[in-house]
């Protein structure tokens, strides 16, 4: 056996026997380092939270508790199959957007929601404050849940499980309006900068996000999702 493949073992039984540990509880170490404990919402994301945040999608009520940490105003939705491929799990609806306003109601997957509440704390509105000095208040968007494909496919859509969000602008606390559709290629330098620092923040805790930069069918839109699929465009 060579030295470097002794190596690998050792290191391999290291780090084995560390995660038995910890899984077990006989070591501890802070929530947002350990890849067993659920995602806390006032933690800054990291490389754990895309995995923290992949294991609600099967434990609705760790979810729940999650969720129950945000400023939104959400009820859990009954599950429910709407057609082929299409309905809910694991779902919440919500009526208020706590800090920021929704244009309206929805019904959205849990887990989805509580990526958008690490979202708006940690990239949406510290974006907002470094380019505005302002605070988002407002959000339009263009819904979650819709029973159909990907647009010009045959694969069924994260929305056909309230899985995605569309968000087409945003008003800050100062009355300032930003559209995707006007200002992603418009002539304000500032809220063009803005909405791309959005889309990239966007990427650090959405599996998806689909920007104008995209295709032609996202040019008024970003596109947010929780699917299996990891992409940032």
């Amino acid at each position: 056996m060579s030295v470097f493949r002794l190596i690998l073992i050792v290191l391999a039984t290291a780090i084995a026997g560390a995660a038995a540990a910890l899984y077990a509880g006989l070591i501890t170490i802070p929530s947002r380092y350990d890849p067993f404990a659920p995602p806390v919402i006032a933690d800054p994301p990291n490389l754990l939270t895309d995995w923290k945040l992949g294991r609600l999608k099967d434990d609705p009520s760790q979810c729940l508790a999650v969720l129950s940490a945000s400023p939104l105003g959400t009820s859990p939705v009954p599950d429910r199959q709407t057609g082929d491929n299409c309905g809910f799990q694991n779902a919440v609806r919500v009526s208020d957007g706590g800090d920021i306003r929704f244009s309206s109601g929805f019904t959205a997957s849990c887990p989805l929601m509580v990526a958008w509440s690490m979202f708006t704390r940690h990239r949406l509105q510290p974006a907002a404050d470094r380019h505005f000095g302002s605070p988002v208040a407002h959000i339009r968007h263009l819904g979650t849940y819709a029973c159909r494909p990907v647009r010009g496919g045959t694969t069924p859509s994260q929305h056909a499980t309230a899985n995605a969000i569309d968000i087409a602008g945003f008003t800050l606390a100062d009355g300032t309006t930003i559209s995707v559709a006007r200002d992603w290629s418009g002539d304000d330098p500032a809220k063009a900068a803005f909405l791309r620092d959005v889309r990239d923040g966007a990427c650090d805790l959405f599996r998806s996000v689909l920007s104008p930069d995209y295709n032609a069918a996202h040019h008024d839109h970003f596109h947010l999702d929780m699917g299996r699929w990891g992409i940032c465009r």
